[in-house]
């Protein structure tokens, strides 16, 4: 795990070995590029071919005439000036993150791009490396040629601006350096789980990651056996995971950093460790990524952990369902109803909307602790993918103030999201002749929409918003900062979320 150090050194002082300096779209000198006095870095850049663009690399080796005292040079484009933001260099540097964690030590005067906000600024750049320099290789051998070179790294120097000084600035600089290490290392863990083949992460294993990680960090954790889940009279987590051979569980979190007095924030996401589809069976071809089915569980377990180590002045709950969705002698039917906590009940028309089962569970059992809020994620629906792509997750709720709030997170941190209607006439399309509620609809048609309004079934009237993260959380081909497969996607949203509430009052629906 690399280092970070801040410093206000000049950049051509500093001595390492890659410095990074940031090139805007033109190309444009970005900041620490005219300290480079012996030799016309922009022009060897042009002379590349290069314009800026973000992402666009130029390694520049010192033999001797740049007046620097860093081996080489690393022209980074950033894009148009005009046009930057914090996640623009998160982005940027995530391109070229894995050719400079083959290097030992590495400087950048990236932060100076965006001096408006320095400790955002600061904090995504350390997203950036950290984040962009993930790999998954648990499974790899060492002999395959596609085996990617263990990462060097060791110190990150983040060189900031002569005027960020003072002590109360470099403090708060410092502490984003912190922020962006302990939201990284959440995320990778994040990563990790979604990654891990289902085989080696069932819903067992799962909780057990979970109450490790909470005895790591201080939260306080539970873990509901199968047997407490049917005294607990949870129907949807353990339907779910009747036809399979290992047990579902539900993972419970709470961490304490406001008074007594004060309502929790509470969190919960999907688990489904693996979907097979049930006996509505999946094609061969959509199971072969069903493994990344449990993202909203491991994006709330990473936020949980980052929040633990963060120490906001808020109190946070978290309720984890996790079932194993197969085809079995002892699986749900489609036809069958299942009670679910709190007594209400669902007609299961189809078995491969499962996530929403479990999720009624969880969502009703927070319900009954009187939170100030509920959020829940999930990989639930492909009609919200063909709404919004791969890169934007939806939004669906009860209160307008908390989406608000929450896609004000998600953009602060570069986690897209838009808002999608809980259209209340849909409502009609899960109604169930059997049953309070059917689990999908009569039609094709919204599913996204018929999705949400079955949650919202069972939140009472707490304030509450359903991210449906399907596109983002497991996308097809790798992005600007991660590698093929898991994103993490909402977790720095989420802990976004939660360190901007401290203390303020929930909102009521308006």
């Amino acid at each position: 795990m690399a280092t970070f150090v801040y410093s206000t050194d000049a950049p051509a002082s500093v001595r390492t070995d890659v410095l990074v300096l940031p090139v805007y779209e033109g190309p444009e000198a970005g900041p620490g590029v005219k300290d480079v006095k012996g030799a016309d870095l922009l022009a060897l850049y042009a002379e590349a071919k290069l314009k800026g663009k973000r992402g666009e690399p130029l390694l520049v080796p010192n033999t001797g005439g740049l007046g620097v005292a860093a081996k080489s040079v690393l022209l980074v484009g950033v894009g148009k000036r005009r046009d930057v933001t914090t996640d623009s260099l998160r982005r940027a540097l995530g391109r070229v993150a894995p050719q400079l964690a083959k290097r030992r030590t590495v400087a950048t005067t990236f932060p100076q791009v965006v001096g408006r906000s320095p400790e955002d600024a600061v904090q995504a750049t350390v997203e950036g490396l950290l984040l962009g320099s993930y790999r998954f290789d648990r499974y790899k051998s060492g002999k395959n040629e596609d085996h990617p070179e263990k990462p060097a790294l060791r110190t990150v120097t983040v060189l900031g601006s002569p005027r960020w000084t003072g002590r109360t600035v470099v403090r708060g600089l410092e502490e984003s350096i912190t922020r962006g290490d302990i939201v990284s290392d959440a995320v990778a863990w994040a990563r990790d789980m979604v990654n891990t083949p289902a085989g080696d992460l069932t819903p067992e294993v799962l909780a057990g990651h979970a109450a490790a990680m909470a005895k790591e960090v201080g939260l306080e954790s539970k873990v509901w056996t199968e047997a407490e889940l049917e005294r607990g009279k949870f129907g949807g987590i353990l339907g779910v995971g009747q036809g399979s051979a290992n047990p579902p569980r539900m993972i419970e979190l709470k961490y304490r950093g406001g008074s007594s007095r004060q309502a929790p924030i509470a969190l919960t996401g999907k688990g489904i460790t693996f979907d097979s589809g049930g006996l509505s069976i999946k094609d061969a071809s959509q199971m072969e990524w069903m493994k990344s089915d449990m993202a909203g569980a491991a994006s709330v377990l990473a936020a949980m952990k980052a929040i633990a180590r963060l120490k906001p002045n808020v109190n946070v709950i978290a309720a984890i369902p996790s079932s194993e969705n197969m085809p079995s002698g002892s699986a749900i039917r489609p036809g069958d109803v299942l009670r679910h906590r709190g007594g209400k009940t669902s007609e299961v028309v189809n078995t491969d909307a499962e996530g929403r089962l479990v999720l009624a569970d969880a969502l009703a059992y927070l319900a009954e602790r009187k939170p100030r809020v509920i959020i829940d994620t999930a990989t639930l629906t492909g009609a919200c993918m063909v709404a919004l792509g791969r890169d934007i997750y939806g939004v669906f709720g009860n209160d307008r103030g908390l989406i608000r709030d929450i896609l004000a997170a998600g953009e602060a941190v570069g986690e897209p999201g838009w808002e999608l209607p809980l259209y209340r006439d849909y409502r009609r399309l899960i109604r169930s002749n059997v049953a309070d509620v059917r689990n999908a609809g009569k039609d094709r048609w919204g599913g996204a929409i018929t999705a949400a309004l079955f949650l919202a079934e069972f939140v009472g009237d707490t304030p509450w918003a359903h991210l449906d993260v399907a596109g983002p959380a497991f996308p097809e081909k790798a992005g600007d900062y991660w590698p093929n497969g898991a994103t993490g996607v909402p977790a720095r949203t989420l802990v976004q979320y939660v360190l901007t509430q401290g203390t303020r009052p929930a909102r009521r629906s308006g």
